[in-house]
């Protein structure tokens, strides 16, 4: 009988597209989860606090492998420490964890935690695998949405971005969960390097909306390390195929396929 596998953030953008997947390959899966869910053929959920330690150990409790996707905008790698401790213990086998393009690079306190959980992980003693992936259309959407909100849209000078979508990214994390051990794998990000100003503008477009765009320029040591590309994936990293101007196309077209 095979183990199961236990999966954080099964109910984010990532995680709901990486459940069926490993369910396709005949997995059973458990999800920890913050709040009660329904179980469903083949997918246990199990209440659990990563902050707290809260129902941790049961949850890891006989499972070979731990596919950690929950995130947050502070405290991962706490988080990540009660979850790799708890793996270790229990005697799994494999721990894959998700992070982000630059997390050892790009000067901020978000890409610093990244990184920081990141160790959590390669010290925990369970064999491991970190993906680093770039933003996803998702967040990045949500980003421009807001920007395109204000009457003059700010524009910082120098910013570039390769959003990627998500279902590639729950695609290989599927595939790298299934598989061995791997360590830092190569980076995947988007097909096409994207100014700020660029990501904007396809979204106006798509919306069918005008804004007038100012230059801005951003200071201090983030900035110069967004200007130096320091957020961008190498010559080496993997791509996915879906643009941004299709994943645009899609999601504007959405509401209206919805009402017809």
């Amino acid at each position: 009988m095979t183990a199961p596998i236990l999966l954080t953030g099964g109910t984010g953008t990532l995680g709901r597209q990486v459940l069926p997947l490993l369910r396709a390959a005949g997995h059973d899966v458990r999800v920890l989860s913050r709040q009660p869910h329904d179980d469903t053929d083949g997918v246990r959920y199990l209440v659990g606090d990563l902050r707290s330690g809260r129902g941790v150990d049961a949850a890891v409790a006989g499972v070979r492998t731990v596919v950690h996707l929950a995130g947050g905008q502070k405290g991962d790698e706490e988080a990540t420490r009660t979850l790799s401790r708890a793996a270790a213990r229990a005697g799994a086998e494999h721990q894959v964890q998700i992070s982000v393009v630059g997390a050892d690079r790009v000067p901020l306190a978000w890409f610093r935690m990244k990184a920081a959980a990141e160790q959590e992980v390669s010290g925990s003693g369970v064999p491991w695998t970190v993906l680093r992936a770039a933003q996803f259309h998702d967040l990045t959407l949500t980003v421009v949405r807001k920007l395109a909100t204000m009457p003059v849209v700010p524009v910082p000078g120098g910013l570039r971005f390769e959003p990627v979508d998500s279902g590639e990214v729950a695609r290989r994390v599927a595939e790298l969960a299934l598989g061995c051990p791997a360590g830092l794998v190569r980076d995947l990000a988007g097909p096409q390097v994207l100014g700020l100003g660029d990501l904007v503008a396809g979204y106006l477009r798509a919306a069918g909306k005008r804004r007038p765009r100012l230059g801005v320029r951003m200071p201090g040591q983030a900035g110069r390390a967004y200007r130096a590309g320091e957020n961008l994936a190498g010559p080496d990293a993997d791509r996915g195929t879906r643009t941004w101007a299709d994943f645009l196309e899609a999601r504007m077209a959405a509401p209206v396929a919805a009402r017809t």
